[in-house]
């Protein structure tokens, strides 16, 4: 048996995080062991991971090493977690680690010993058996904490790029910029000759970027952010911008700027706006309110929903493999995560390390290691 993390939602409207024993997987001939040794935490998981909660109410039971965490999820919010109530959810999309067991196919033989990066869900749990075809074979001398974030923040950022790319866009706007995300891609920018006009919300996340760097970088809280954002977008021309935070009036003021960059090199002036397409997409909820906008950018702009998946699922396979192979080979540069703590199982359920990576805030980002202080059982 194994531990794996859990969680559950109940009719009555409590969210559940328990540790829950589990079977070790068993192997067809073309299925590997993963010892896992790290998986990250990122927005999308602690979404699954409290759903609609309110972490505030959040108390601990149980034992130091089975913890059971309860919170409560506010009246309002229980119609969007309908589809889920009473289901016991493993969590964790990513990970990396040790291939422990493998099936008798030469494929899956041939990862034995091999640390791989995966994804697949279930992923904070101490083994998960994968198809070998599924397994990222990381290059030798990788740790599980260098690969752990493989897939997720890498693909997310190179499939904005593509997205430019393949819409006709030549730069990008991007906002929460100074996530492990936000750095990865300001990197793919920097190397690639793209201009990335980069919007944060504090001037150490300023500071931070313009010593990796970045050449635009815009602070929401200042006075003169809408401003400084036109400048920005009048030097690059963006016309495509990414949307971390989802609610409240930056994806409006977004295309707003644009459209008084596009204005202010036209040649005549029209009462619909300019021409120019300008395109924001949502793929985050950092903000939970409602997305506000005044439309004062004209009638050619978009605004909607971008998620990794469903754009790698519009890729031809030859594509998908040709950005899986950029992150491998730039994984300690490009695509290098940090993290300002890695914690068990266990360690992940107390409340002082919930108050800390539940703000999903920059700079305090976790690593779970679900096998740290336990010995191997198998």
């Amino acid at each position: 048996m194994a531990l794996q993390l859990r969680s559950i939602i109940q009719a009555n409207g409590e969210l559940e995080l328990s540790l829950a024993d589990v079977p070790v997987p068993e192997l067809g001939a073309n299925d590997v062991l993963v010892r896992v040794e790290g998986s990250p935490m990122n927005p999308s998981d602690l979404g699954l991971l409290f759903g609609a909660a309110d972490m505030s109410t959040a108390t601990v039971t149980g034992t130091a090493h089975k913890p059971v965490v309860t919170a409560t999820v506010p009246e309002r919010a229980m119609p969007a977690m309908a589809g889920r109530l009473g289901q016991s959810m493993p969590v964790g999309n990513e990970g990396a680690g040790m291939v422990v067991r493998a099936g008798s196919a030469p494929a899956a033989q041939a990862l034995l010993g091999k640390m791989v990066a995966v994804i697949g869900g279930a992923m904070y749990s101490r083994y998960r058996a994968f198809p070998a075809d599924q397994c990222l074979l990381l290059p030798e001398g990788t740790t599980a904490a260098e690969g752990a974030s493989c897939f997720v923040n890498p693909l997310t950022s190179l499939g904005m790029v593509e997205t430019m790319r393949r819409e006709g866009h030549t730069a990008l706007v991007h906002t929460a910029a100074a996530s492990n995300l936000g750095q990865m891609l300001n990197r793919i920018c920097l190397k690639d000759g793209i201009d990335l006009v980069n919007i944060v919300r504090k001037p150490e996340q300023e500071t931070l970027l313009r010593s990796i760097g970045a050449k635009y970088v815009c602070n929401a809280t200042s006075p003169t952010f809408m401003e400084d954002l036109t400048q920005a977008i009048v030097a690059t021309g963006a016309t495509l911008a990414f949307d971390a935070t989802g609610g409240g009036k930056l994806a409006g003021q977004i295309l707003t700027a644009m459209e008084i960059a596009i204005n202010r090199t036209a040649k005549e002036y029209s009462r619909y706006g300019s021409t120019t397409h300008k395109q924001v997409y949502i793929y985050g909820g950092l903000d939970r309110g409602p997305t506000e906008f005044t439309r004062a950018f004209g009638m050619a702009w978009s605004m909607g929903g971008w998620l990794l998946f469903p754009f790698l699922q519009k890729l031809a396979p030859a594509d998908v493999s040709r950005l899986k192979k950029r992150v491998t080979d730039e994984l300690k540069t490009t695509f290098a995560s940090h993290y300002t703590r890695e914690v068990s199982l266990a360690e992940m359920l107390q409340l002082d390390a919930i108050a800390i990576y539940g703000k999903a805030a920059t700079g305090e980002k976790f690593l779970l290691n679900p096998n740290k202080g336990l010995a191997d059982a198998l």
